[in-house]
């Protein structure tokens, strides 16, 4: 085998588990509960199959073709930075607006350290009961 087509074969298997990782990143949309854990399986997997997809590309174009890209390498940088930071900030707006989360949920470890006075009062209010 030439080693261009080795690169080009590289590159397209990266490309191709990028897409696997995407669908499996829509299942988890659709299958879970709250925006909270929707959110999760939205930000995170899909920054993995979007960063998995551009770097095959990376590959295939840089050693298939011959050349390096730089608009794939800051599309790379950019996936890698904004993604998370924008899931992060969807994430406490959705819970600072008290978006309900599921009934499967355990504990809420962030209500008492966000919301001191309201988690005191309802505190009282038992004790008062």
């Amino acid at each position: 085998m030439n080693e261009n087509v080795t690169f080009e074969l590289i590159g397209a298997i990266l490309i191709l588990l990028g897409s696997i990782i995407s669908v499996i990143s829509a299942i988890g949309i659709i299958r879970f509960y709250d925006i909270y854990t929707r959110a999760h399986a939205a930000t995170k997997t899909t920054t993995l199959a979007v960063l998995i997809t551009l770097v095959g590309v990376f590959i295939y174009v840089w050693l298939g073709e011959g050349y390096m890209s730089v608009r794939l390498m800051l599309g790379i940088v950019f996936v890698f930075i904004t993604a998370p930071v924008s899931g992060h900030l969807v994430l406490r707006a959705a819970y600072r607006a008290n978006v309900k989360m599921a009934d499967e949920t355990a504990e809420d470890e962030l209500r008492p350290v966000l919301f001191k006075e309201s988690s005191e009062k309802k505190e009282q209010e038992r004790e008062d009961q």
